[in-house]
C-alpha cells in the first residue's frame, strides 16, 4: 500500500484521511486492490460556472463533486460555497461521507460538493444564479438515486430550494428527493437544522455513561457556537450540564461556574458572535486546555495538535467539527486515556436525518418530530456501541475502529459486486 509520510502532521487532510483508511483495511486483513479502489473517489467532477454578477460583469468560478464508493448506493454529502474548498478537501470529505455513512449504516456511499466564491460578497440574486448554474453543471451525475447534494459550509435551506428547483426544471418533473436539507414547505424534514448537535449530545451521552460521567452537572466546554455549537450548548445546558467555556470568532468565554447559554444565545450578533461583549475572554487555544470533564471542538480543523495534547484536562472528547484533532494528538490522548469520540462517528447525525429526509420524500410521508428524534437516537446509540465495541475487541483506538466499522459495508459491497 502506498501513502507513505515521514510527518502526518504537516500533510494535507486527503493523505491524513487515506492513511486511515489503510490502516483500518489492514487491520481488518482486506487485500491492497480494496485500499487501491478506496484511496481515491470513483468519480471527481470540475465544472466551470460562469456567473453573471449584479454589475453586470461575469466571474467563472470552479466547483467540484466527487463521489467516492456507490457500490452500498447513491453517493450523499454537502455543498459548500467556500474560498478555500480545493479538489483535495472535497475528496477527502466525500470519503468521511462513506465512513458516516457505514457507521450509521445508511444505505449510501459518501459524495462532496463545493465551489471555489465567497458567498457573504454576493447579493442573493448572484447566490441564486450561482446555485442554479452549479446544478446545471452537474445534472447529469447527480439524482435522487445517483447522488444526493446536501447544505454544508455557507449553504442553507433557501440554495437547495433553489438547487431543487433548477434540477426539477431540467428533468420536468418535481424531484423533491434529489437533495436535503429543503425548507419544509418543499419537503425537508423536521429535525434537520439541529440534527447534528443532536447526533453530538447523544453519543456524548453514552461515551459519558462508559466512562461513569453522569451528564447532570458535568464541565463541558464547547468550542465553537456556529450551529452545530450553539444548538449543543443548550441541549447539555437544558440536560443539567454545566457548559463552563464557549468560542466563536472573536475569542473564548470560561467560568468554572457554568455560562448562562441562553443569554449568550440570545445576544448573539447577525454574524452569531458574542464573546466581543465580554472584555475578560481568552483566546480559543487557552480554552482548549481549560479544565473540563467533556471538551467538544465544533470550529475548525486541526485544533488539538502534538503542542497543546498533553495540556489537556479534559476525561472525554467529542469531536464535533471535521478533523480537530490531528494523527500524533489522538495518539496522545489515547496513551493518556482520554476517549476520542471522533468526528465521523459523532457528527454523523445530519447525514442520518438527510437520509430520513430522502425516505420521507420517497414515500410522500412524513414523520413527526419525535419519530425524527426517535430513529436518530436509535441509530446513533447503536452505532456509538458497534463502535466502542470493536475498539475494545480489536484493541484500537476510537477512531480507527470507527474507520473499520464504517469501512466494512462498502468493502463487502464492492466483493460482492466483483469489483476487487
Amino acid at each position: 500500500m502506498s501513502v507513505k509520510v515521514e510527518n502526518v502532521e504537516n500533510v494535507d487532510v486527503l493523505a491524513r484521511t487515506q492513511l486511515v483508511i489503510e490502516t483500518a483495511l489492514k487491520k481488518m486483513g482486506y487485500a491492497e486492490s480494496l485500499y487501491e479502489l478506496l484511496k481515491e473517489p470513483l468519480r471527481l467532477l470540475t465544472v466551470r460556472i460562469p456567473l453573471k454578477m449584479d454589475d453586470g460583469s461575469v466571474k467563472v468560478l470552479t466547483g467540484y463533486r466527487a463521489q467516492h464508493n456507490d457500490a452500498v448506493g447513491p453517493t450523499k454529502g454537502g455543498v459548500r460555497f467556500h474560498p478555500d474548498v480545493t479538489e483535495e478537501e472535497v475528496k477527502a470529505l466525500s470519503m468521511w461521507m462513506s465512513i458516516k455513512c457505514g457507521i450509521t449504516n445508511l444505505p449510501y456511499g459518501g459524495g462532496k460538493g463545493g465551489i471555489q466564491c465567497d458567498p457573504r460578497s454576493m447579493s442573493f440574486p448572484e447566490l441564486e444564479r450561482l446555485s442554479r448554474g452549479y446544478v446545471r453543471a452537474i445534472s447529469q451525475v447527480v439524482g435522487p438515486t445517483k447522488d444526493i447534494p446536501a447544505p454544508d459550509v455557507f449553504t442553507n435551506s433557501q440554495i437547495m430550494a433553489w438547487m431543487m428547483d433548477e434540477y426539477s426544471h431540467i428533468r420536468e418533473f418535481d424531484s423533491p428527493g434529489f437533495i436535503t436539507g429543503k425548507p419544509l414547505v418543499l419537503g425537508g424534514s423536521i429535525g434537520r437544522e439541529t440534527s447534528t448537535a443532536l447526533g453530538v449530545s447523544i453519543v456524548m451521552n453514552e461515551a459519558a455513561k462508559v466512562l461513569g460521567i453522569p451528564i447532570q452537572g458535568a464541565k463541558i466546554i464547547v468550542q465553537g457556537f456556529g450551529n452545530a455549537g450553539s444548538y449543543l450548548a443548550k441541549f447539555v445546558h437544558d440536560a443539567g450540564a454545566k457548559v463552563v467555556g464557549i468560542s466563536d470568532a472573536g475569542g473564548a468565554l470560561y467560568d468554572p461556574n457554568g455560562l448562562d447559554i441562553d443569554y449568550l444565545l440570545d445576544r448573539r450578533d447577525s454574524f452569531g458572535t458574542v464573546t466581543n461583549l465580554f472584555p475578560n475572554r481568552i483566546t480559543n487555544k487557552e480554552l482548549l486546555i481549560q479544565e473540563c470533564d467533556i471538551l467538544v471542538p465544533a470550529a475548525i480543523e486541526n485544533q488539538i495538535t502534538e503542542e497543546n495534547a498533553w495540556q489537556v484536562k479534559a476525561k472525554l472528547l467529542v469531536e464535533a467539527a471535521n478533523g480537530p484533532t490531528t494523527t500524533i494528538a489522538t495518539e496522545i490522548l489515547t496513551q493518556r486515556g482520554i476517549m476520542i469520540v471522533p468526528d465521523v462517528l459523532a457528527s454523523a447525525g445530519g447525514v442520518v436525518v438527510s437520509y430520513f429526509e430522502w425516505v420521507q420524500n420517497n414515500q410522500g410521508y412524513y414523520w413527526t418530530e419525535e419519530e425524527v428524534n426517535e430513529r436518530l437516537h436509535k441509530i446513533l446509540v447503536d452505532s456509538f456501541h458497534n463502535v466502542y465495541r470493536t475498539s475494545q475487541e480489536k484493541n484500537v483506538d476510537m477512531r480507527l475502529s470507527a474507520y473499520m466499522v464504517g469501512l466494512k459495508r462498502m468493502a463487502e459491497a464492492v466483493k460482492w459486486r466483483g469489483w476487487v
